[in-house]
């Protein structure tokens, strides 16, 4: 192995920059060629292409294709759980979609929400379910998926309302002990948990604040051209389809309690899916029959059937009503294999840049300019946000960028718990932003919203990132580290 290390080269700038800049231009090309359909195979092509460029470059460096490989599969392999937990959110969409728990929140969400307020009301309710149960994620595919639903009902923008619901559910997914993000910055800068949460309250709340202000404002006058009509015929025909009640509400009760009980997601979720199955044979017999039964498969057969189809292909509504047949068709596991497929290439081509040292060598040129504490705190939100293009992965944005920077905040006399809310100011938020990172993948598979589309509404996600380079130059709430020792020092003498 000595001997394989001594044969290796120090990757240049120029090595590290090629495989970037080549993955933007063909990024570019892909949107201008094929626009929205662009994250249906073309990007797909556009990583994997990036990744063979920064593997060549690896083997002129001295690397063995054996060492790629494996770099290749460790990297896919810190996707998997993401992968599964987007298979069992494909089943859990179908099983709502079928057992009218999704119908029933976009029905009540028609009669109870008006428009002028929907915006805002969608980014705050979406913070209250999202630090109540710490997963942005779970927050899109239940109540997400209801508000996009309710927006098309009402005629207002779907960009807009997904910019609310992301806003939102990431806002509160930050603010939550619950979270896994919340948990991993602090753990991995060194700083504690309610102390972190505690210092990123500084950024994130006039962050939410401005957004929600600016939800309010776009709110005005948008139902001012909503058919009433429109409402009452897709209401009607939400319930002739479905037998709608507040009884479909308990899936969505059920999932929340288990992520408030900390249960792991995939469980969770999947657990929200078979519940959705069970009401579906309970209250949509008549929908199960007419959509479901054959002259082979009747009664309890075609019930199975019924359930066990829409876990894994969705559900597909033909009612005459177009608005209708929109609103409660889709879902299934088979509508996330896109999504899959682009994580896949996008963790290979951060595997590939990882593992042959391009990836440290891009930060290692950003840390050479840091001289002050606000250009420090500009490098690490930069190589947060670079990471999660690069590698296409939120976990990684904060494991990384905090493993390189911990030293570099001591050295300045900066407290931790700087590095830890710098590394959720944006190696969390902005992840969604991103059309090939898992999360911004995730989002345009269950929002059905294009992240290219939404992401000027996500007025948190790029706001936050905003303070807090504000903050690091003028110096407002930036905690000394030795405010920092006499804080563990009291919590170790109490």
């Amino acid at each position: 192995m000595s001997n394989q290390n001594d044969t290796l080269k120090s990757p240049s700038i120029v090595d590290a920059l090629i495989p970037i800049v080549c993955l933007v231009v063909m990024l570019a090309t892909s949107v201008t060629l094929y626009g929205d359909n662009s994250s249906y195979g073309p990007n797909q092509i556009a990583l994997l292409l990036a990744a063979t460029i920064a593997a060549l470059v690896g083997l002129k460096n001295g690397y063995r294709w054996d060492q790629l490989e494996q770099g290749i599969v460790k990297g896919i392999s810190i996707a998997m759980g993401a992968i599964l937990i987007l298979l069992a959110v494909g089943a859990l969409i179908g099983t709502w979609l079928l057992a009218g728990t999704v119908p029933a929140l976009i029905y009540y969400g028609l009669q109870i929400m008006h428009p002028d307020w929907f915006y805002a009301a969608t980014c705050l309710i979406c913070v209250i379910v999202a630090i109540s149960i710490g997963s942005s994620w779970t927050v899109a595919a239940t109540v997400g998926v209801a508000f996009i639903g309710v927006a098309n009902g009402f005629g207002l923008s779907l960009p807009v309302t997904a910019g609310a619901i992301i806003s939102g559910a990431y806002f509160g997914d930050k603010m939550s002990p619950l979270s896994e993000t919340t948990n991993l910055a602090p753990a991995v800068a060194g700083s504690e948990l309610f102390e972190h949460i505690r210092h990123m309250t500084w950024t994130s709340i006039p962050s939410i604040v401005l957004a929600l202000i600016i939800f309010s404002f776009m709110g005005m006058g948008a139902g001012a051209d909503v058919a009433s009509e429109r409402i009452a015929s897709i209401s009607d025909g939400l319930n002739e389809q479905f037998s709608i009640s507040i009884l479909n509400i308990v899936p969505l009760l059920v999932l929340l309690a288990l992520a408030i009980s900390r249960v792991p997601a995939l469980p969770a979720v999947f657990c929200g899916a078979l519940v959705g199955g069970v009401w579906a044979a309970i209250f949509q017999q008549d929908l199960i029959q007419a959509t479901f039964a054959t002259d082979e498969l009747r009664g309890g057969m075609a019930t199975l059937n019924a359930v066990w189809t829409v876990m894994f292909d969705g559900i597909s509504v033909n009612t005459g009503n177009s608005d209708v047949d929109e609103l409660v068709s889709g879902g299934g596991m088979s509508s996330m294999l896109n999504t899959i497929w682009l994580i896949i290439s996008a963790m290979t081509f951060g595997a590939v840049m990882e593992s042959t040292g391009l990836l440290q060598r891009i930060v290692k040129a950003l840390l050479r300019s840091v001289k002050s504490t606000g250009s420090l705190i500009a490098s690490t939100l930069a190589t947060c946000f670079g990471t999660n293009i690069i590698t296409a992965d939120q976990y990684i944005a904060i494991v990384m960028p905090g493993r390189m920077y911990k030293d570099a905040y001591a050295e300045k006399g900066l407290a931790p718990v700087n590095l830890s809310r710098t590394l959720e100011d944006a190696g969390t938020i902005t992840s969604p932003l991103i059309p090939w990172n898992s999360c911004g993948a995730y989002m345009q598979s269950v929002l059905l919203v294009n992240p290219l589309e939404y992401f000027m509404y996500c007025f948190f996600n790029w706001t936050s990132p905003l303070v807090a380079l504000l903050y690091g130059y003028i110096g407002f709430k930036i905690k000394p580290l030795k405010d920092a020792k006499v804080v563990a020092a009291r919590g170790h003498n109490a």
